[in-house]
Parts: C-alpha cells; sequence; structure tokens
C-alpha cells in the first residue's frame, strides 16, 4: 500500500496495530511466526506485514497464512523495516523479528504504554536457551534497558505511526538502526518505556558463531559506535546468518 494511501486512509478504517516483521532466509519458521502474532493478538485489531530481503521472495514464497500483507524489499533491517511501516495501516507499529516471540497480553501492554506517555517501547529480554550464560546476557540486556533507555531491537520496537514518520523512521545504515532510533527519540525529548513482560529471542545466532565470541562482539561493536566508528565499518564484523545457523532452534 503507498504511504499516501496510508496517510489518507480514514482512522476508523484503520487497523490499531501493524507487526512489521522483516525476514531473510526464513522459510521454515515464518508460517510459525504469523500464527504466534495472531494468537498472542487475539481479540485485538491486528494486522502483519512480512517484509523479505531476499529479492526473490523465497521466505513469502513459502508463506501459506492467508491475509498477510508481504513485500521485498533492500536486504537489511532498516531498509526492510521502513518498507513495511511504509505499507502497514495501522496506528501503533511493532517491529518483530523473525526469532522472536511476544509476552502474552503484549499488545494491550504496549497500547496502555504509549497511552501513558512513552514516545517508544519494547520489552525485557528472554533468550530460549538453557545456557547459565546467555541468562546472564539476558538479565544484563534487561537491566542496561532500564537503566539507560537503550533497548535493542530485538526487543521488539512499538511507537505510534506518526512518531515514526516524525523520527524519519530507522536510519538507514547497515547495522545499530535500533540504537540510533532510540538516540533519535531520545534527543527529541521522547520517553522510552521497558516493559516488564519478556519477549523470548532465539539463541542460533550465539550457538552459531560461539556463546561468549557472539557476547564479546557485540559488546565491542556497541562500544566502538559509541565512539563514532561508522555501521559500514563494523557491519564487517557481523555477517549475515546463514541459512544452516538461521535453522537452529530450541
Amino acid at each position: 500500500m503507498p504511504v499516501e494511501a496510508v496517510m489518507d486512509m480514514p482512522r476508523c478504517l484503520r487497523p490499531r496495530f501493524s507487526v512489521v516483521i522483516p525476514v531473510l532466509s526464513e522459510e521454515a519458521g515464518i508460517d510459525a511466526v504469523v500464527d504466534h502474532a495472531r494468537v498472542v493478538g487475539y481479540g485485538q485489531d491486528v494486522e502483519i506485514v512480512v517484509v523479505d530481503g531476499d529479492p526473490a521472495g523465497a521466505t513469502l514464497g513459502a508463506l501459506s497464512r492467508p491475509g498477510v500483507t508481504g513485500l521485498v524489499a533492500p536486504a537489511g533491517r532498516a531498509s526492510q523495516q521502513n518498507a513495511g511501516a511504509a505499507a502497514a495501516g495501522g496506528e501503533i507499529l511493532l517491529f518483530l523479528h523473525a526469532d522472536t516471540r511476544l509476552p502474552a497480553g503484549a499488545f494491550e501492554a504496549a497500547a496502555a504504554a504509549l497511552d501513558g506517555g512513552a514516545a517508544l517501547g519494547a520489552f525485557s529480554l528472554a533468550i530460549r536457551s538453557g545456557h547459565p550464560w546467555l541468562r546472564l546476557v539476558a538479565a544484563g540486556a534487561s537491566l542496561r534497558s532500564r537503566l539507560f533507555s537503550l533497548p535493542y531491537g530485538d526487543q521488539a520496537f512499538f511507537l505510534r505511526r506518526e512518531v515514526f514518520c516524525a523520527l524519519g523512521g530507522f536510519p538507514d545504515i547497515p547495522l545499530m538502526e535500533d540504537v540510533a532510533l532510540v538516540r533519535r527519540v531520545r534527543r527529541a525529548g521522547g520517553r522510552v518505556a521497558i516493559l516488564p513482560g519478556r519477549v523470548v529471542t532465539s539463541a542460533r545466532r550465539y550457538e552459531a558463531e560461539g556463546v561468549y565470541r557472539a557476547t564479546a562482539r557485540n559488546l565491542c561493536l556497541l562500544a566502538l559506535y559509541g565512539l563514532g566508528v561508522s555501521p559500514g565499518r563494523l557491519a564487517r564484523h557481523y555477517p549475515p546468518l546463514s541459512r544452516a545457523g538461521r535453522g537452529r532452534d530450541d
């Protein structure tokens, strides 16, 4: 749907929520992600938009659930999420990674946070793994989010459409687009809400790359970005997960 069509749509005809799901090589699990979003959003007016970063649209080709808006965009979370937001009609945008699952009541909690004055919100984090180190990583991420108002994209960002548009969407950079968007919100004086409900994200990248190595790399990338190193340079050290790695999950 063109941006102009979305903006001209009468408010009474818009869905309350649009869930934007950026995907790449997620053929095996895309139906499960859509089913999950619909179950959590049962009773809510929820639109689902799947944005494939594969020019051939392989994940869209594997999607068998009806009533889903599907489109192809240049690969990269920023590009894909911006394209999904432009095609979405919802008053509230929620960005959901394909390997992340929302807590029960997520949509009601998100709406309450925004109604309470938050400009952007996200959930606390859990990682789907029995590894004790990853439990510490998730607890640390949730603590960091609360102390510094700095959630990451795998914590399911949500915000009102008009705020997203006023911020210019996600910066078109190959890495750290989530951190950059949060910075824009904070520079504009907006409040970032971290909800107690936990999203559960996959440990597949940690398992594919090594738990300690991936943790150290992530911390180094964040520190270097904070010191002004360009996302383009940083992205060289954060390659896309292989198809084999994407297939790993608990």
